[in-house]
């Protein structure tokens, strides 16, 4: 099955740029995609890292909603090494998505992870960066409350020779 078909069905719409898949789970479904800074109407994107498994981006939702972001921004001006790998990891982040861009783009992204130039914008973005192989540590520590990505049926399957959801999915337990 095509990759951007896929997660198309995941996300509810097409992607708007070519992509890549940097994580899938262990159904071999695409959790993560990379994302050029440029989409292919010319709009910069700040996110590198996308999260496009839905079971991920509803355990990530919840704890975004139960305050995380405030807590994680707590806990980056509580502790002062925690508070440098955050920094470290946007700096990190951006020069990567820099790496990326053409060398004629007329506008271009800013900021690290999620485009925010420092602190936590979206738990979403830190835990795709770190799904992705990166030093994160907002996204290391949302880890475990994510994960096991352990579905016991695909969220997309095929009908037709075509990606579709799967209506037989749900959150595992």
């Amino acid at each position: 099955m095509d990759d951007r078909l896929q997660v198309a069905v995941q996300i509810g719409r097409p992607s708007r740029a070519d992509i890549q898949v940097v994580s899938r789970c262990h159904l071999s479904l695409p959790v993560v995609v990379q994302v050029p800074p440029i989409l292919d109407d010319g709009t910069p994107f700040p996110t590198l890292y996308w999260l496009s498994c839905p079971l991920a981006v509803r355990r990530v939702s919840r704890l975004e909603s139960g305050g995380g972001v405030k807590a994680m921004e707590r806990r980056a001006a509580r502790l002062p090494e925690f508070g440098a790998a955050l920094e470290a990891a946007h700096a990190r982040y951006a020069r990567q998505r820099n790496t990326l861009l053409p060398s004629d783009a007329e506008h271009t992204p800013s900021g690290g992870v999620a485009g925010a130039a420092r602190g936590v914008k979206c738990l979403h973005a830190h835990y795709a960066d770190a799904r992705a192989g990166n030093p994160n540590p907002v996204g290391e520590l949302v880890a475990p409350w994510v994960e096991p990505l352990d579905c016991p049926v695909p969220c997309v399957t095929e009908h037709n020779g075509q990606p579709v959801g799967n209506p037989h999915w749900v959150e595992p337990r």
